[in-house]
């Protein structure tokens, strides 16, 4: 909290100088002498931009003007007017000089405002009081508290869902396939290292973020990045985290309607500690209130989504009888494809044991995937051979060991190793999620739905795709970019087959 509160308190101080002059304007931020970025780094602002292909000084103008628009009457007019924001352009009330409300000196736009309150807080939906404010209260308290409560709608990214956002690169109604998500949604505050890991006599810096995030979010926003159609099924609180959540989601072109909203909650974080190689550290802090359950996955919405879908992509982040539930339904339905990472380790693994038989990818680092089939970890060169061969005979039928932007396939049909991309980082805290996202890519495009040896190169692609020691779902490759790094690597991406 005391983080948000600092960053309200830094976007209000932003906002209160701006106002001064002409007000807010592209050209004003980039030539100003204000420090803006706690502007320009807004959630809301960096999500626009990205969507719409401008700068973050462009996207500021409509996102703040889409916010002000939801503040009560009388603080969307001071906010409006201080910032000349031009809300009441569209439809000014009779006898309105446009010209004297949005004028070049704040101190015009203030007097205008105090000699018109009446008429322009009635426009704007409000209840005039016996007496205007005069303009010394409106550049004190007034202002003050208009500012205040914008800046905490921008930065919780309230409202946000109504900014009018451009078309995603690929249409939702011409997207490739079907795929739906389970997992969950949170947000993570990133602290990027510069270094590595602190200890008690050296301490380390970093910066510091707050980003939606969540293994089944950045799975699902990956797939959508990659022009499909995707569904997520997750659960979220009823506060600010979660509504910024589903606009993010939304953002993205992802499906929210499997996302339940759990009343009188808030929608669970996670500490991400990233290393300046890439490597991740995560603490996460659930609550039990704001999980899938197994009836979440039978409701007639769900059934028929699962059934529907291309492919269903499965993290181990809901409780165990809700994992247990989606390998069952998922395995019974003839057409999905079903990909599974078994992240975060589960305890006593060999409940799931059963259900393998149905998962087509079963996709994870060595470690985790050794935390599946606990029965003491192989050392050597077969190492890997034989902790797929173990999965293997518990039933999964292509096992993908991908960490460090390499990859090792083993299936009846394949014994495939992709060598490490040439990349300077040693991991990226999104390449799991762009891995099994660039998998189902082009599983459901494929004619029989199957992956081969270009697939899984591909999809090795999307992880060092991804290098960034910060966001994860916004380091989400497109289809470009993965296509990009396939030719910059060349002949370095090694890959050796030997049929089986």
């Amino acid at each position: 909290m005391a983080g948000q509160d600092a960053t309200v308190a830094a976007v209000r101080t932003v906002l209160a100088r701006l106002c001064k002059r002409a007000g807010l304007s592209p050209k004003r931020l980039r030539s100003t002498e204000i420090d803006v970025r706690p502007v320009l780094e807004l959630y809301a602002v960096r999500q626009h931009a990205h969507l719409a292909g401008i700068d973050a000084a462009e996207a500021v103008p409509p996102v703040v003007r889409e916010v002000a628009r939801h503040l009560p009457p009388a603080h969307r007019l001071i906010a409006d007017v201080g910032l000349a924001l031009g809300l009441l352009r569209d439809d000014p009330p009779d006898g309105v000089d446009l010209g004297q409300l949005y004028a070049p000196d704040l101190g015009q736009r203030r007097d205008y405002l105090s000699a018109h309150w009446a008429e322009l807080l009635r426009a704007a939906g409000g209840e005039a009081p016996a007496a205007a404010p005069t303009t010394r209260q409106l550049r004190g308290r007034l202002e003050y508290d208009a500012f205040t409560l914008l800046a905490q709608r921008l930065t919780a990214a309230s409202g946000y869902a109504a900014v009018p956002a451009p078309q995603t690169a690929t249409p939702i109604g011409e997207r490739a396939g079907t795929v739906t998500v389970i997992g969950d949604a949170v947000l993570d505050t990133i602290c990027s290292i510069d270094g590595d890991l602190p200890t008690p006599d050296s301490p380390a810096t970093g910066t510091f973020l707050e980003r939606p995030g969540g293994k089944g979010l950045n799975r699902a926003v990956g797939a959508a990045r990659l022009g499909l159609r995707v569904r997520l099924i997750a659960a979220v609180g009823d506060d600010d985290r979660g509504r910024r959540i589903l606009d993010h989601l939304r953002a993205e072109g992802v499906d929210t309607d499997l996302v339940r909203v759990v009343p009188n909650t808030t929608t669970p974080v996670a500490v991400v500690l990233v290393t300046s190689t890439g490597q991740q550290h995560t603490v996460a802090c659930p609550d039990e209130r704001v999980r899938l359950t197994p009836e979440d996955l039978h409701t007639p919405a769900a059934r028929h989504a699962l059934a529907a879908s291309d492919a269903v992509l499965l993290t181990f982040e809901p409780p165990p009888t809700v994992i247990e539930e989606a390998l069952d339904l998922a395995a019974r339905e003839q057409r999905p494809r079903l990909l599974v990472q078994p992240v975060p380790s589960s305890a006593g693994p060999q409940r799931f044991y059963r259900y393998l038989g149905g998962v087509d990818y079963l996709i994870g680092t060595r470690s985790e995937l050794a935390a599946l089939a606990p029965v003491g970890a192989p050392d050597g060169a077969t190492a890997d051979a034989e902790l797929a061969r173990r999965l293997r005979v518990l039933g999964a039928r292509t096992v993908c060991i991908a960490e460090g932007f390499a990859a090792s396939v083993r299936s009846d049909d394949l014994h495939l190793d992709i060598a490490r991309f040439p990349v300077a980082l040693r991991d990226s805290p999104g390449a799991p999620a762009a891995f099994v996202a660039a998998l189902a890519q082009r599983i459901v495009t494929a004619a029989d739905h199957r992956a081969g040896p270009d697939d899984f190169l591909w999809a090795t692609a999307a992880m060092a795709a991804t290098q960034s020691t910060g966001e994860v779902s916004d380091a989400m490759p497109t289809i470009g970019d993965v296509d990009r790094m396939v030719d910059l690597a060349g002949d370095a991406a090694v890959v050796v087959t030997e049929a089986q």
